[in-house]
């Protein structure tokens, strides 16, 4: 069995298996220009392997430029950026009284560089800055956008192509190429009188910031193996020695040997490694990276990626609200927005969570980021999930900016007069914006007041004795203006009174708002009828207004019954949002994924809480890890001790999580071996999360890396797993090296 082969590998933290195969000869070079604006020689090997030599963009941002950060009206101070050698991060110094400081950020950290005043903080606070001079780099993740202003428009011009060409570039890399220049400024770094030579004190700095802790007669015999000059010094050949047997793949050359002769070697070593450190070899099929699925069914058939509170980047308390966030979100597919709209100054309606602290943005702002980045990612329809509280002047003003500022985007009377309640397709709806809102006249209760376009605002709400003002504010947030009830076309929002379980007598245009505890009551007290409601009507579900540090709920329960908008805190990272991304990683990241055959038929039987028994067994081998990141880069001697664990999230009964022993002292190549196995009830709604987390044993473990897919897009065979950090951003090279197999009964 394999799995006794790789038990027998495992070995002592002075002896490790060592990892991935240089992709070609590495040498060191010379260091960049010194801090002080040196004029030593930027090293070219970087450039040479990017392609980019003679790149003059390139060139001027190594040699580096004194750009001044922006952060409000008075703060902008100038500071020095340049591009490292590696080609992959960029230098800045910061001026603190009496300890400048020195900082980087990487370039696959990066979301979009925009030109202009094209951020929040630019259209704020850089007046006093010509458009031309002017550009923002925002992050992936939570990091703040930088907003910077050159001293020319040429220069600012060419960050601005120099970021995009590296950017171009990085995306195009292998797998392999990420390694080389990983371990290329690990050699840069570790050699401290950047004399091109490695002493043996040199090489163990090297091992430590790679993350392994070997024993030091293990790394003396290595070093002196290669040490052909017999000078303690390795130079040239004797690193490029080094590195060959530091970072080679004893697992992959074993299957390779054990599988060649029958493939008539038709394959050699080097091309088997290439093979399968390429997305053709890792774990998400590369066929489900594109738009594969049908987008042609009613709405209500798809997932659809959705955001809580999405102007907010911070907790729902104190918080700032921000357009960014807008951004942010359709710059991760998001497909379904919210914003809470309130009475403003000088008649204009603006957005932030309401009787809390958190800073105000205008509605207008908002539409505006809509019009220029909903549709950068993804062409299918956006939806606009308005929680109005605004009085009928300033709701007449909304409508205005929502025709006004959107045009032909906005949808503003059904696709088919022949149809008008049939909810069409996201291919009908391709680059269009749905408002999500009250509708007149049909809402309106007994009283003549419009309900509300939240299930539960009111049975949360009544908890709390209000106030005479909030009561108010109510009272006229339950009116509605003409004006905005007529953009409400496909999305009506409406109170969840009974579960619609047959055809003919839903509305489809109908979306019932419900919270994350409302939901849970009918997926246990009514699971197959609250399925078959969800069939044909949207159901948008929202975390409960106690979360005050906006954490997250599980989706996946919600996913189970069928509910389509299950909207998360996106501004907050977790397991939660995990699986979200891991839900909307295929199709194209297009955020909309067409739901189960069983929870898409009117006839359907499915309850996520009654499924049959186990019909598909999952397998997955743990074999090794690959360039596991180091938890504190402030402290060489800090060496991750990591294990993996499973986990199946699903309908109840296949939830579970399975994990490793831990590998003492080895981020850089452990190896473990070992084999978990889950039964599994409903596959097709099944998530895998592989979580990578350093082992403590007086205190939780530290998390390192994870990533998750359907298991329908999980590829069986030896794979690898690119993980990914709490935030989303790429750990590359960071790899599990896995063989999965999945078995249907």
């Amino acid at each position: 069995m394999l799995c006794g082969r790789w038990r027998r590998c495992r070995r002592s933290p002075g002896e490790p298996t060592v990892s991935a195969q240089v992709a070609a000869p590495l040498a060191l070079q010379p260091s960049p220009a010194s801090p002080d604006g040196g004029t030593k020689r930027p090293g070219l090997r970087a450039l040479k392997k990017m392609g980019l030599t003679e790149d003059e963009d390139i060139r001027a941002m190594l040699r580096g430029s004194r750009l001044r950060k922006i952060r409000s009206r008075t703060w902008h101070q100038e500071r020095l950026y340049r591009l490292q050698e590696d080609c992959l991060s960029v230098w800045f110094q910061r001026r603190i009284p009496r300890a400048p400081s020195q900082h980087i950020f990487f370039v696959q950290h990066i979301e979009a560089v925009r030109e202009g005043h094209q951020s929040e903080g630019l259209r704020r606070f850089g007046g006093a800055f010509a458009p031309a001079r002017c550009l923002t780099i925002a992050f992936k993740g939570r990091r703040k956008n930088l907003d910077l202003a050159a001293a020319t428009a040429e220069e600012a011009q060419r960050w601005v192509r120099g970021l995009a060409k590296l950017r171009a570039r990085l995306e195009a890399m292998s797998q392999r190429e990420r390694l080389d220049h990983w371990i290329h400024s690990y050699l840069h770094r570790a050699d401290s009188n950047q004399d091109s030579k490695m002493s043996f004190k040199e090489i163990k700095s090297l091992l430590r910031m790679v993350n392994v802790d070997m024993n030091d007669m293990y790394a003396y015999r290595l070093f002196k193996e290669c040490d052909h000059s017999n000078n303690e010094r390795l130079e040239g050949a004797e690193i490029e020695e080094f590195l060959r047997r530091l970072l080679k793949r004893p697992e992959l050359e074993e299957i390779f040997h054990r599988y060649s002769a029958k493939q008539h070697e038709m394959m050699t070593l080097d091309g088997f490694m290439m093979y399968l450190l390429s997305p053709e070899g890792a774990a998400l099929d590369v066929a489900h990276t594109c738009v594969f699925q049908d987008m042609s069914q009613p709405l209500a058939h798809y997932f659809i990626s959705s955001s809580h509170n999405t102007y907010l980047t911070d907790s729902q308390i104190g918080g700032p609200s921000s357009t960014e966030a807008y951004i942010r979100a359709f710059a991760q597919g998001c497909r379904c927005v919210e914003l809470d709209c309130w009475e403003g100054p000088g008649g204009e309606p603006i957005i932030y969570h309401g009787h809390t602290l958190t800073s105000k943005i205008l509605f207008r702002d908002v539409i505006q980021a809509v019009h220029d980045h909903a549709f950068t990612l993804s062409p299918y329809p956006v939806i606009l999930s308005l929680e109005n509280h605004c009085g009928l002047e300033q709701q007449t003003v909304m409508a205005h900016h929502l025709r006004s500022i959107l045009g032909d985007m906005l949808v503003t009377q059904a696709l088919d007069s022949q149809n008008p309640e049939e909810l069409p397709s996201p291919e009908q709806l391709k680059g269009r914006v749905l408002v999500k809102g009250k509708k007149l006249p049909a809402a309106r209760n007994e009283d003549g007041c419009i309900l509300s376009d939240r299930e539960d605002e009111e049975e949360e709400e009544e908890e709390a004795e209000e106030a005479s003002e909030v009561a108010e504010q109510r009272r006229r947030a339950k009116q509605i203006s003409p004006e905005l009830s007529a953009l409400a076309v496909y999305c009506c929002a409406t109170h969840l009174r009974t579960l619609h379980t047959s055809p003919g007598s839903p509305q489809p245009c109908h979306v019932s708002s419900l919270s994350e505890r409302k939901a849970r009551k009918l997926i246990r007290e009514a699971g197959n009828s609250f399925v078959r409601h969800n069939v044909q009507q949207l159901t948008r579900v929202y975390p409960l207004g106690l979360r005050m540090n906006s954490a997250n709920y599980s989706p996946q329960e919600m996913w189970n019954s069928g509910c389509q908008l299950v909207a998360l805190n996106f501004q907050t990272p977790g397991y939660e949002m995990d699986l979200n991304t891991g839900r909307f990683l295929i199709n194209g990241q297009c955020g909309y994924v067409l739901k189960p055959a069983c929870l898409r038929h009117l006839d359907t039987t499915f309850d996520p809480e009654y499924t049959g028994p186990p019909r598909t067994t999952l397998t997955v081998q743990v074999l090794t890890a690959q360039q596991l990141p180091k938890l504190n880069a402030e402290k060489p001697s800090s060496i991750v001790d990591p294990l993996v664990r499973v986990e199946i999230h699903g309908v109840p009964a296949d939830c579970a999580r399975k994990e490793t022993d831990y590998v003492l002292n080895n981020g850089f190549n452990p190896c473990w071996g070992q084999t978990l196995q889950f039964q599994l009830c409903a596959p097709e709604l099944v998530l895998v999360r592989f979580v990578v987390e350093d082992y403590d044993v007086t205190s939780p473990n530290d998390f390192v890396g994870q990533f998750t897919l359907p298991l329908n897009s999980l590829k069986q065979g030896y794979r690898h797993i690119h993980l990914l950090s709490k935030d989303g951003a790429s750990l590359s090279p960071a790899t599990l090296f896995v063989h999965i197999r999945i078995q249907n009964s």
